[in-house]
């Protein structure tokens, strides 16, 4: 059933095993009546431990739903309780070979998904795209590894090529590039996963509550005429375009702040901006026209030079990986909109709204879904995304051990050496996978070069 609080969550189990899933959970010594609602303990089959009390149901095949053998579980529907029974068929999955770690972590992320994105990136991942990339890698380097072992241990003896090393050394080059080329993906799938982190930001009383608000669909932040009613950080998740945002409306930015509270406040917003994934700039539409009106020479991209300036946002505006979104509020108070369209016409990121009529607000999330496309990119299963920090920092450390190999290995180096960060950088990548076996490269080496026949 669908993932949440709620009374009760029914997991179902179908499939050759699911006669020996509700024995073991259920802790029955004989099959129990079919269809037929029994009150049982759940247990962890290794621990004992109790894992909820809930109704238990046997659907023997052909007479099931699935045809198949089949059993219902209708549990207590807290997230904890539906994790942790969830958790132990997946675990059990794991330790019989029919799930890798990245696949189980595909799954957790399925069961977790908010928005159509993060399904299908999750769904990817659990279907093993991702897995299928590092196990090729992980081939690659244990490939590699026999090779220079057995270079090692029988150069002189047996008949290895006397360009064995050359040959290794070109495939751990392009399987370098590789990973290096994975790695660098902006974070894409990691942004997809966690959600993007927007950030609302602008001078007190531009709208910057009243367009959370819009977004979010509902009265979340507090919204008054008084300058610096947002003191703290506001922050909410929301689904845009299919994509996870978490929004944050920010304290109103202004130098001449009084009052320690929303100084703190201003604090922590430009604290916020400069770790956001996008930023939303507002500005107040009406103090616009009124000053372009005054000054004739002043072109919007000097003016919003200007503001960005005024509220020391230059460095968050200006990052290379930011995305940002300049919007024009508070044109329900315009008689004239002729200078907000010519703005419109030739500055494709601006986007004219009000708040208060909601006009506009389509348009915004459409440039935001834009933005969003790009910064999470679109899941796919030819282009896998890394999506786990631990996949990163693994990857991240066997690129590292490559390097050192090639140091050593260098002309009059020290192979033994060489090798040893040969296998600290396959030992890496199978922790991703959770596979680690020094019986493959054995296997390898009695293959490719027949040692000992």
């Amino acid at each position: 059933s669908g993932y949440g609080k709620c009374g009760v969550a029914v997991i179902r189990i179908s499939g050759p095993n699911a006669t020996e899933a509700i024995i073991n959970i259920a802790k029955f010594k004989s099959l129990p009546q079919p269809r037929q609602a029994l009150l049982r303990s759940l247990k962890d089959p290794v621990t004992n431990d109790t894992l909820d009390r809930g109704l238990v149901l046997w659907f023997p095949g052909p007479n099931s739903f699935t045809g198949e053998d089949s059993c219902e579980l209708q549990i207590h529907g807290g997230p904890a309780v539906i994790s942790a029974v969830l958790r132990e068929f997946t675990k059990r999955a794991f330790h019989r070979g029919k799930l890798d770690l990245v696949e189980v972590e595909g799954l957790a992320d399925l069961i977790h998904a908010e928005t159509e994105t993060q399904r299908k990136q999750a769904f990817l991942q659990m279907e093993g795209s991702l897995s299928h990339l590092y196990n090729s890698w992980r081939e690659s380097l244990i490939k590699s590894v026999a090779h220079v072992e057995a270079f090692i241990d029988f150069s002189e003896d047996e008949n290895i090529e006397d360009n064995v090393m050359d040959v290794v050394e070109d495939e751990l080059k392009d399987l370098k590039n590789v990973i290096q080329s994975h790695l660098a993906d902006g974070r894409c799938g990691e942004r997809l996963r966690d959600g993007v982190r927007t950030v609302i930001v602008g001078e007190p009383n531009v709208g910057k509550s009243s367009l959370l608000n819009a977004l979010c669909q509902r009265p979340a932040a507090i919204v008054t005429p008084i300058a610096g009613t947002t003191r703290d950080v506001v922050e909410l998740h929301v689904n845009i375009g299919g994509y996870p945002v978490i929004i944050a409306d920010t304290a109103g930015l202004r130098n001449d702040a009084s009052d320690a509270v929303e100084k703190e406040g201003i604090s922590r917003a430009h604290a916020y901006a400069q770790q956001a994934d996008l930023v939303i700039l507002v500005i107040d539409a009406t103090k616009y026209v009124a000053q372009i009106n005054t000054s004739s020479s002043l072109s919007f991209d000097g003016y919003v030079n200007n503001y960005i300036n005024e509220l020391q946002l230059l460095s968050v505006i200006t990052k290379n990986e930011k995305k940002c979104i300049i919007v024009l509020n508070k044109t329900d108070l315009l008689n004239d909109v002729k200078e907000i369209n010519s703005v419109l016409q030739h500055y494709k990121g601006v986007t004219a709204l009000s708040c208060k009529t909601e006009n506009g607000i389509p348009q915004l999330l459409e440039k935001m879904t834009c933005n969003l496309t790009t910064l999470c990119g679109k899941p796919s299963r030819e282009n896998p995304c890394l999506t786990q920090s631990r996949h990163r920092h693994h990857l991240t450390v066997c690129v590292a051990c490559l390097d050192e190999y090639f140091k050593l290995s260098a002309v009059g180096g020290d192979t033994v050496l060489a090798a040893q960060q040969l296998r600290k950088a396959l030992r890496h990548i199978s922790k991703i996978t959770g596979h680690v076996s020094t019986e493959e490269i054995l296997d390898v080496i009695f293959k490719d070069f027949c040692i000992g026949k």
